[in-house]
């Protein structure tokens, strides 16, 4: 079933359906899975909010009092002074007046959707900018469902077998986690609490043989997500020991925690 939600994520259906570009029978697709599963319908609600964010940034309201400031300009800066005129001379046409009016309003009307224009130029490439940012975390995000969603599909996995480790007196508060897939030969841990040590000392994860003991890594607080450790066939059982860094791995170093591999 995850790996249907995931085929359905990756595919471009919801962007589709978003748009109102899909045929009946895939709305139809969509509204099951957005209806059935969380996460489509949680995916579904952020392309909701991004396509609402760019409709948003899109929209420009011109200023209600555009017009009246224009008017207001034209009247203080181009009314024509009235000029006493003998009485044997004919008097200024008004057609005149009203024509070199207009053509100042004009001109001034011009220049300022000019002005206009050139603000949604701008307006236009930052909104393009976002959309490509978007859509880079969308691709981020579909990215990193897909690595959850492999990581989910290997805990999930039948012969997958979880073992906890809890710390000793040495580390009351460690608490870890590891899951070893005996089929598949995979081996993965999961820090959950590591006591902090003194800055020259390590947590090391070690796996015991019949005969030797491996060094499989060091273990840092900071790792608390699944981490990939090498899988050691026949390991008997697996230790995390405290040792000094930049010494060599030294299996007599101080244990803190344990875990048997053997089938009972």
């Amino acid at each position: 079933m995850e790996k249907q939600v995931h085929t359905f994520l990756n595919s471009d259906l919801l962007n589709k359906y978003l748009v109102g570009e899909t045929s009946l029978e895939e709305s139809k697709e969509v509204e099951h899975f957005i209806s059935t599963y969380p996460e489509v319908a949680e995916a579904y609600d952020k392309l909701q909010d991004n396509l609402e964010i760019v409709a948003k940034a899109g929209a420009v309201d011109l200023p209600t009092n555009m017009l009246d400031n224009i008017l207001e300009s034209v009247e203080e800066k181009h009314t024509p002074k009235v000029i006493p005129l003998q009485q044997n001379k004919r008097k200024t046409s008004w057609y005149s007046i009203a024509a070199s009016a207009a053509a100042v309003l004009f001109a001034t009307s011009t220049f300022m959707l000019y002005q206009k224009n050139v603000e949604l130029n701008s307006e236009n490439n930052i909104v393009v900018g976002e959309i490509f940012d978007l859509r880079s975390d969308i691709e981020s995000n579909n990215s990193k469902l897909d690595e959850l969603s492999r990581e989910l599909l290997k805990l999930n996995n039948p012969n997958s077998k979880k073992y906890v480790f809890n710390g000793n007196e040495r580390a009351k508060n460690l608490k870890t986690v590891a899951y070893i897939n005996p089929v598949e030969k995979t081996s993965m841990i999961d820090v959950v609490t590591l006591p902090q040590l003194p800055k020259e000392q390590q947590y090391q994860i070690w796996a015991e043989l019949q005969d030797r003991m491996v060094n499989l890594g060091i273990l840092d607080e900071s790792d608390r997500k699944l981490k990939q450790i090498p899988y050691v066939e026949d390991a008997l059982a697996l230790s995390i020991k405290i040792g000094n860094k930049g010494d060599n791995a030294n299996e007599n170093d101080t244990e803190v925690a344990e875990i048997s591999l053997k089938e009972n």
